[in-house]
């Protein structure tokens, strides 16, 4: 039994490739005139930017020196906050910052953390960080688990097929965060082991989506004809079926890469991530629980990142099939 799957339509006479239609509409109006009329996706994409941007930024110039250490520094907040006079924290549960008075300095725009680092220059490199354990992990996922979805797809009921699929449902029953534990008993907490970890989780879901549309394209004439040709399995795998799928597996692309971010920064906030020096948008939020009635925007500020960095890739996503789906978008014209 064939399921139905999002993004893939069908033309009225049924003989034309699955994106005749959406690539027709697109060629017609024009990509960049259809996307400036989708809100998600002009959002996301000013989200997506901004935190790319300073990611890539961070490679060449940053505030300060994250590694930097200035103790005489430390807690210093925003300087909005200055506006209303500071914050006293007179009960204070812990007696180093008993009486602590949060005091503004106009030289760090978001204040610094309690070992004196720029707040700034952290969600900098962190995003920077976040980013690239993200993109790694979700092209493992798609450099194993398209292949694999293709070609269990291309010999369909067979035992491969059946080893591919119930495979799959075994990684599937382990969640991400338990496999990063394990490899992190193994071998150590790192940014290699995040990128294993949060990599594994990925190849089966888009196994699982590739193998799924590639089904719904086997039948169709321009494959027979294929077939007819004296075209093998693979070849027909890449030359006809992987086209016809890139638009399901760049939305998903989208949306498994804020995932990756959340989960990188989920393993980072457990201390399974990436490791000191390097700052973390996670670590930040662990380092900051314990200062969170000292100086809330430790934990404010690197939330926020997370927050607007995986709603802006989200929305991107969303905007993305919006624009590449045909029928989606005359649903909602």
């Amino acid at each position: 039994m064939e399921l139905p799957i999002p993004g893939l339509g069908e033309t009225a006479s049924g003989a034309a490739p699955v994106s005749d239609s959406s690539d027709k509409i697109i060629a017609e109006s024009g990509f960049f005139a259809i996307a400036l009329k989708t809100p998600s996706f002009v959002i996301g994409l000013i989200f997506s930017v901004f935190f790319i941007f300073i990611a890539l930024l961070s490679l060449y110039w940053t505030p300060y020196d994250v590694s930097v250490l200035e103790i005489g520094n430390r807690l210093k907040c925003p300087p909005f906050q200055a506006w209303i006079g500071g914050v006293d924290f007179p009960s204070a549960q812990n007696s180093w910052f008993e009486g602590w008075r949060c005091v503004a300095n106009p030289l760090y725009g978001l204040g610094t953390d309690h070992f004196g680092r720029d707040v700034v220059s952290m969600i900098m490199v962190g995003s920077r960080t976040s980013i690239a354990v993200a993109i790694v992990a979700v092209g493992i996922g798609i450099i194993l688990g398209v292949p694999l979805g293709l070609a269990a797809a291309a010999r369909q009921g067979s035992f491969f097929d059946e080893f591919i699929m119930r495979t799959n449902d075994l990684v599937f029953a382990f969640p991400a965060l338990l496999i990063a534990i394990l490899i992190t008993a193994v071998y150590g907490p790192s940014a290699i082991n995040a990128i294993i970890a949060i990599g594994i989780f990925n190849i089966p879901v888009f196994a699982r989506l590739s193998r799924g549309a590639a089904l719904s394209l086997w039948t169709r004439e321009f494959v027979l004809a294929a077939r007819v040709a004296g075209k093998g399995r693979s070849r027909i795998s890449v030359e006809h079926i992987l086209p016809n799928i890139l638009n399901l597996l760049i939305v998903q692309g989208t949306i498994q890469f804020s995932l990756g971010i959340l989960a990188e920064a989920g393993l980072s906030y457990l201390g399974l991530g990436v490791q000191p020096p390097i700052p973390s948008w996670g670590r930040m939020l662990a380092e900051a629980q314990t200062l969170i009635f000292v100086a809330p925007h430790l934990a404010i500020l690197p939330g926020l990142a997370i927050v607007l960095s995986v709603l802006g890739l989200n929305l991107l996503g969303d905007g993305l099939r919006d624009i590449l789906d045909p029928k989606l978008r005359r649903n909602r014209s």
